[in-house]
């Protein structure tokens, strides 16, 4: 009897454990507004995570600029401000 393999093999998640730095969106036209977060690693992959589903990625591209473009198109605006991974290091 030959035997399947049907275990799910996830791509792994380079930025979340190699992230450089992230930002807050939010969409202001919502009451609460909703929110989500970008991450992104040195190499400019970025990966957009919504909080409100368990932090899933709804959004992945290779660069900073197609990752912003998406989050505009949906009307979401930067919160001010950017966390870098160097700034927490270094507390």
């Amino acid at each position: 009897m030959q035997k399947t393999d049907t275990t799910l093999r996830l791509e792994p998640d380079l930025v979340k454990n190699n992230w450089e730095f992230t930002e807050v969106w939010i969409d202001p036209n919502l009451s609460p507004p909703y929110l989500l977060l970008l991450l992104s690693d040195a190499e400019g992959n970025c990966r957009i995570y919504d909080p409100a589903e368990g932090y899933k990625v709804v959004f992945s591209s290779q660069s900073y600029d197609e990752a912003q473009y998406w989050l505009l198109e949906d009307e979401y605006e930067p919160i001010e401000g950017r966390l870098r991974v160097s700034e927490l290091e270094g507390s």
